[in-house]
């Protein structure tokens, strides 16, 4: 996914606050911010979604993002959670009070709500879990971005201890369930659906939620 352009440098742009997210939280996202209003009074840098696959490259990709916004006296929020980073995110973050990012370990945790994840987790640890993003999605992120489109028979190796998959709907969508479906098939596993909605990015309007346009 290509970077949000930025505004140009005038006076009244040069504090507007700064998201930095993942790109697979583009379209929600952008849902979240259009009906809190706020999607014209604040700007939203996307990284590439195909990070999931790479979270040791997220602190680098952020870095510099975030220091050129701080230095202009822009507000910044981080639409990742810990996302894989093991604690470097945090780190990162620790050198810059105020800043916030999307609470969690990931972002399945921050869409389902930590107390629904958790009870998920216990219902069984070998869970696949998808949003509706990976779900459309899951040849590129995963299947691909696994090798298994090359190399099918590693599927066993890396999901041999699994026994499901769960999406978690952020819409209603029936291609959607239908292709979160198909990955389970092609992986042997049994799917489920469970709908949480988009409420989980609501922290990013809240957080900004006094700002002008």
């Amino acid at each position: 996914m290509s970077l949000t352009t930025e505004p140009a440098p005038t006076a009244p742009c040069a504090v507007r606050p700064l998201v930095i997210a993942c790109g697979a939280l583009a379209g929600d996202l952008r849902a979240v911010l259009r009906a809190s209003g706020l999607d014209a009074a604040i700007d939203v840098t996307y990284l590439p979604a195909n990070l999931h696959n790479r979270p040791e490259r997220i602190v680098g990709e952020i870095r510099p993002l975030l220091d050129a916004a701080l230095a202009a006296g822009r507000p910044v929020f981080i639409g990742y959670a810990d996302c894989g980073t093991g604690g470097l995110l945090d780190a990162l973050l620790a050198e810059h009070p105020g800043v916030q990012r999307m609470p969690g370990s990931h972002c399945y945790e921050f869409f389902a709500g930590s107390d629904q994840f958790a009870a998920l987790h216990e219902e069984a640890l070998g869970t696949l879990y998808l949003t509706d993003f990976l779900a459309k999605h899951f040849d590129a992120l995963i299947w691909g971005g696994l090798g298994l489109d090359r190399h099918p028979e590693l599927r066993d190796m890396y999901f041999g201890n699994y026994t499901r998959v769960v999406l978690l709907a952020q819409t209603d969508d029936p291609a959607v369930t239908a292709g979160a479906a198909e990955a389970a098939r092609r992986l042997g596993l049994d799917f489920e659906r469970r709908f949480v909605g988009r409420a989980g990015l609501d922290v990013v309007a809240v957080t900004f939620g006094k700002v002008d346009a």
